[in-house]
């Protein structure tokens, strides 16, 4: 094997931790999508509120607008609230995770490339929840 080469274990560690970067970078991308949603829809709120009850309100459906009520249209709005929060969290907790993950993987591979073990494979993992 020539000095340039990579060992096979080593390369699939690395393939692995790239994986887990692009995993933590659609969540990131996904948290920046929901701040955009959560905003329009704080936005869209404030300024329902501001309506008088007798003004005529108009939802999208798709490409058109139907008429709706503004109590109605306060609690769609309030409810798309709650469920953006819930996403929140469920995200939050992702990036957590993933992450640690990285963390975990990095120590792993400095780990292996200190042990100087070049063409020798790594132990076979114990972790479970992979």
């Amino acid at each position: 094997m020539s000095s340039g080469q990579m060992p096979p274990w080593l390369q699939e560690q690395l393939m692995k931790m790239q994986q887990t970067q692009q995993n933590l970078q659609s969540i990131m991308t996904q948290k920046q999508h929901l701040e955009i949603e959560k905003a329009e829809t704080e936005k869209a709120l404030e300024e329902l509120k501001k309506a008088g009850e007798n003004d005529a309100v108009f939802k999208h459906a798709g490409t058109v607008l139907i008429k709706s009520t503004k109590q109605e249209m306060i609690d769609e709005l309030e409810e798309k609230q709650e469920m953006a929060k819930t996403r929140a969290t469920v995200l939050e907790k992702q990036e957590d995770r993933v992450k640690e993950t990285l963390k975990e993987q990095e120590a792993k591979i400095t780990e292996l490339m200190k042990g100087g073990a070049a063409g020798a494979p790594p132990p076979a993992e114990e972790n479970p929840r992979k």
